[in-house]
Parts: C-alpha cells; sequence; structure tokens
C-alpha cells in the first residue's frame, strides 16, 4: 500500500523496498516541484534530470534559453529511463548533489 505524498501525482502500481522512495518509504518531499526530461540513467538510483528556461535580459529586451541539470534520487518503483518526462520533489539532501526526488514519469 503506498502512501500519500502530498502532491497530486498518482502511486506507482509496483511496490518497492526502498528506504528513499515518498511512497513505500520514509521520505517526506516539501518544497519545489520541477518537471523535465531525464538526460542520464547511468548511475545506480540516479537520474539527472535537465530543466530549460527562459532568462529575461532587461538590457535588451529579450530572452535567452537557460539550462540547468538536477541530479535525483530514481525509485525502483517508478524506473525513469533516458527521454522519459519526469516530475520531481524536493527533499531533505539524500548524497552530496541529490535532494530532489522523481515522484512521477509521464513518459
Amino acid at each position: 500500500m503506498a502512501k500519500s505524498t502530498g502532491l497530486d501525482v498518482p502511486a506507482p502500481k509496483t511496490e518497492c523496498a526502498d528506504v528513499n522512495c515518498p511512497f513505500h518509504g520514509s521520505l517526506p518531499v516539501r518544497g519545489q516541484v520541477i518537471t523535465g526530461k531525464v538526460v542520464s540513467d547511468r548511475m545506480k538510483g540516479t537520474v539527472v534530470v535537465e530543466r530549460d528556461y527562459l532568462h529575461y535580459i532587461r538590457k535588451y529586451n529579450r530572452y535567452e534559453k537557460r539550462s540547468s541539470r538536477i541530479h535525483a534520487h530514481n525509485p525502483p518503483c517508478l524506473q525513469a529511463k533516458t527521454g522519459d518526462m519526469v516530475t520531481i520533489a524536493e527533499c531533505r539532501p539524500l548524497s552530496k548533489t541529490k535532494s530532489f526526488v522523481v515522484v512521477e514519469v509521464q513518459k
């Protein structure tokens, strides 16, 4: 039985025994919720999510494209792969670079 995360995302259909899973473990999520594309899933239990956004340059009255890469924990019950659109939520720091966890895979 999956517990509620407080977000408007469906619970995964598969079970997992991951302690750092927001649905089946004891990891609380709070703060930012970001949508992005998975650009790497080569690390064990981690995905790299790239987020594209526009930044306004006041001097030239124009926008420039920027992107940021965020490392996020990938629970075994979700299994996000390269190319998937995912929703990630902020959590406590899980390692030096991971402070987000995947909560939904949008395919």
